[in-house]
């Protein structure tokens, strides 16, 4: 299968790989305090649409709850999951507290250290599983090794 293939099946390309890398991520701010509303949670949503944008991430779905972010993306995989949420909840922590101040008043930290990611999308684990599998099988044989 050649490049464009893959771009025309809805694969991404950076200039050496090309990938669908597709994440659920969710965290949550300090003690779980319901403090993404209104302005805060608008904000919230563009400041990760911003890292998204510099990165060349995609936010696919963004839900802010009062007590927990819940984001869809797609990330470069030679750039890295684990940095661009450490972008976003870096920046965001910085730009809301700054904006919002009685965020300061009512949590130490903006955001907890932990996140939840999980990889979506692509065919089930069984599946590649068993195409793997059948590679060995399914290889022609070369008649000098045997």
């Amino acid at each position: 299968m050649r490049h464009n293939d893959f771009v025309r099946q809805g694969y991404k390309s950076n200039n050496n790989v090309t990938y669908s890398c597709k994440y659920h991520v969710v965290w949550c701010p300090k003690y779980r305090r319901k403090v993404l509303v209104g302005t805060i949670a608008e904000r919230l949503k563009e400041i990760i649409g911003v890292v998204a944008e510099e990165t060349d991430s995609e936010v696919i779905e963004l839900e802010v709850m009062p007590d927990h972010v819940h984001l869809l993306c797609e990330v470069d995989p030679q750039f890295g999951i684990t940095k661009f949420i450490r972008l976003c909840k870096g920046r965001s922590s910085r730009l809301l507290r700054q904006e919002f101040p009685t965020l300061k008043t009512r949590l130490p930290t903006l955001w907890t250290n932990s996140v939840f990611i999980s990889t979506v999308g692509g065919a089930p684990l069984s599946v590649v599983k068993q195409y793997i599998e059948q590679q060995k099988r399914s290889e022609p044989r070369n008649p000098r090794n045997g």
